[in-house]
């Protein structure tokens, strides 16, 4: 903790590489009694464990799928924020220069106060939806559409009128997460990635800190490889790692590496008043 608060207080640049435990830590299980509270009819039914295999379950309708996954969205998009994890990570970070880069689509970066300039949510946002071929590179904000699918679903199944589609061609819309080769990257998308790519830039060279949190080995080539090639390749940076139970480095990162194994959520809220 003592080297993280000083790579920290040291760094001129921090770039923050969140992953699906960041949202854990602060309360976002996609399973156990969340799950079980939020889900239980659907439960019932098809007897899945958790959200994340439930979202791909091949529902017999479009009816439904989206009586699941409007209610996915609103659950894990718009009903809960991320708390003090989010919060204690912004205040740790305010007045620094930083960028985020996130696999996470629940917004709650954003939710707690984060700068969107300095965001980039590589696979995408559960507010979105997209056309499934898709035919264009566009997204549509879906807070209004998956409200109501939500309030007016009855027995797992929304009214066939609500089942949305895209408006410039007629066929099923999707939501906007990278899972097969049809995901939008919409100029938005772009933006963002551009703004990442030049903070990345102007940082090759000086103190970096890549900060790592909750990042594991589903995508480890969208932060975690990187960040050991930055550091590797920069003899001024630091490799931060927190994560419960998985925090490794690479041994020709050592020196210059740290490894927190244990919950974000209680890292963040102690680094506060740590010195």
């Amino acid at each position: 903790m003592a080297e993280l608060r000083a790579a920290l207080e040291r760094a001129g640049a921090v770039v923050v590489g969140a992953g699906a435990g960041l949202s854990a830590s602060a309360g976002h299980a996609y399973s156990g009694p969340r799950f079980e509270t939020h889900f239980a009819d659907f439960i019932a039914k098809y007897h899945y464990r958790d959200m994340y295999s439930a979202g791909f379950w091949p529902y017999p309708t479009p009816e439904e799928y989206w009586a699941y996954w409007s209610r996915h969205i609103w659950l894990n998009r718009y009903a809960e924020d991320g708390g003090a994890v989010y919060g204690d990570l912004l205040e740790l970070l305010r007045g620094r220069d930083y960028f985020v880069l996130t696999t996470n689509v629940d917004h709650c970066f954003q939710r707690a106060g984060f700068d969107k300039s300095r965001l980039f949510y590589t696979q995408g946002d559960y507010g979105l939806f997209q056309c499934s071929l898709p035919c264009r590179q566009t997204t549509y904000d879906n807070e209004k559409a998956v409200r109501r699918m939500v309030a007016e679903q009855e027995n797992l199944r929304v009214p066939t009128a609500l089942v949305p589609r895209c408006p410039a061609c007629g066929r099923p819309m999707t939501v906007n997460l990278r899972c097969d080769d049809a995901f939008v990257q919409d100029p938005g998308w772009y933006a963002a990635r551009r703004r990442y790519t030049d903070f990345l830039h102007s940082h090759d060279a000086g103190s970096v800190l890549y900060l790592e949190l909750g990042v594991g080995y589903n995508t480890p080539a969208i932060i975690k490889y990187p960040f050991w090639r930055r550091t590797l390749a920069n003899p001024d940076a630091v490799y931060a790692c927190v994560n419960l139970e998985q925090a490794p480095a690479p041994k020709e990162l050592a020196p210059r590496a740290i490894s927190v194994d244990g919950d974000i959520a209680r890292v963040l809220s102690a680094l506060k008043t740590f010195s």
